[in-house]
């Protein structure tokens, strides 16, 4: 017992990077909704209303944000809808919940927060260095098109994630002419990614 206890612990003390602390603190949909936002506040996706939209040369540099990014088509646009779904059944968002399982921080099996999970969560909270969201969600952020965008990507249930990111991708395939020049004009259409991104970032 004595020994079991200190590889859990001396696990729990692992770095943590800003997506793991979204996951402690909202799960995969958490995660997903501080990419999205992370990435709109780089100015490497805009975001309008339910459509997302590459606009940045710049390249993500962690494992979740390349998923985002690639789960896009190059040109076009595609659904803020889509994306969520997809990304939070990603590989790249379970491996986040596995390792913190792993390390402890989360149960194996349905994913809640352990007592060292909130000890982590809270002390990164306190600490003040992560962005609000990664806590409290797309509700902290002042009211604008990604807060909008975020918080009308309501959770999907299991067996609906993938037919929707079908269903998006269909759609964005017969409405990207039409999507182009709703943006190029103002409107609420979005576009692309591409990743060529490595790494995660970031440590408590």
């Amino acid at each position: 017992m004595v020994l079991r206890r200190s590889a859990v612990v001396g696990e729990g003390a692992r770095a943590l990077d800003v997506y793991d602390f979204a996951f402690l603190a909202g799960g995969a949909q958490r995660v997903a909704e501080s990419a999205v936002i992370a990435l709109a506040e780089r100015g490497l996706i805009m975001v309008r209303v339910s459509r997302v939209r590459v606009v940045g040369e710049g390249q993500p540099q962690h494992p979740v944000e390349c998923a985002v990014i690639a789960a896009c088509p190059r040109s076009g646009s595609v659904a803020a809808l889509a994306v969520h779904a997809g990304l939070q059944r990603s590989p790249e968002v379970e491996e986040i919940g596995r390792r913190l399982a792993a390390w402890g921080l989360l149960t194996g099996s349905r994913r809640r927060m352990t007592r060292l999970g909130r000890r982590r969560l809270q002390a990164a909270e306190q600490e003040g260095s992560l962005p609000a969201y990664v806590f409290g969600g797309p509700v902290v952020l002042p009211d604008g098109p990604v807060r909008r965008s975020v918080v009308g990507a309501q959770p999907i249930p299991s067996g609906l994630g993938r037919a929707l990111v079908r269903m998006g991708k269909a759609l964005d395939r017969g409405s990207d002419s039409d999507s182009d020049s709703a943006w190029d004009s103002g409107g609420d259409a979005g576009g692309g990614f591409s990743c060529g991104g490595g790494g995660g970032g970031g440590s408590d």
